[in-house]
């Protein structure tokens, strides 16, 4: 468990390495280690091909990122493309960062989940063409507020319909670890589109 993230399995986005390369920066203290446990995620266009891919350092001792300057990075082509959990058949949540759409998958286990890596990337998401429906988990805060404008503009000129999902606290994650999936997923549900509901409650 990490963080209240219980399903970890079949997820072929994540991996783990043991001891993947840090380069530290001018900004990380000197003698930092050249290497950490990571969790490596893998970006895709909405085709499915790698086009690049997200590294979450971590502390070998203790469950907390690593104390680093830059304990998340990306490499490749990141900007349109996310961390993918499920595949969108016409209906898809996407959010900022993998921790959230993680939480959200606790509450919603059916629903195809795209994490965007950043607010900036999260407002530029390309949508897949059978995309009719798009749930948005956003942050509450300034960033999430400007994502979501934007979204809303490209979805009504791509006529796809667009629904917000807010968290009671900072982000959704903030939400599971204190009220559990059960009544995160309660909350999330009532705001689903009816014809959603049965379709992507938890089971």
């Amino acid at each position: 468990q990490i963080r209240g993230i219980t399903h970890l399995a079949d997820l072929p986005a994540l991996r783990f390495h043991p001891r993947c390369y840090y380069r530290p920066n001018d900004d990380d203290v000197p003698g930092t280690p050249g290497s950490f446990p990571a969790l490596i995620a893998s970006v895709t266009d909405h085709n499915g091909t790698l086009t690049g891919a997200h590294r979450t350092w971590f502390d070998p001792t203790r469950p907390a990122k690593a104390n680093v300057a830059s304990p998340r990075r990306a490499m490749g082509n990141i900007l349109g493309n996310a961390i993918r959990f499920g595949q969108c058949e016409g209906i898809m949540a996407a959010g900022e960062g993998i921790e959230t759409m993680l939480s959200l998958r606790e509450a919603l286990p059916p629903m195809p989940l795209a994490a965007a890596t950043s607010s900036s990337h999260l407002a530029a998401i390309l949508f897949p063409p059978t995309l009719r429906r798009l749930y948005v988990a956003r942050d509450r805060d300034a960033a999430g507020d400007a994502a979501f404008a934007i979204l809303t503009e490209r979805a009504q000129a791509a006529r796809i319909e667009l629904l917000p999902l807010m968290p009671e606290l900072g982000d959704f994650n903030d939400d599971l670890q204190r009220d559990g999936a059960s009544l995160l997923g309660e909350r999330l549900i009532a705001h689903l589109h009816d014809a959603d509901r049965a379709r992507f409650l938890r089971r």
